[in-house]
């Protein structure tokens, strides 16, 4: 779970940073939303 989370840190970090630019805002929201994805499925394990 630890690693996931770390995967899902520098996936919301990355998907940020793609989405300011015009050129890759639909890989930097793909990103975001499976940061989401990760952050809900740890969250779904621990409870």
């Amino acid at each position: 779970m630890t690693i996931a989370m770390l995967a899902a840190f520098l996936l919301l970090g990355g998907g940020v940073k793609l989405a300011f630019s015009r050129q890759t805002r639909a890989k930097g929201a793909l990103m975001i939303v499976a940061a989401i994805v990760i952050v809900m499925n740890v969250m779904i394990w621990t409870v």
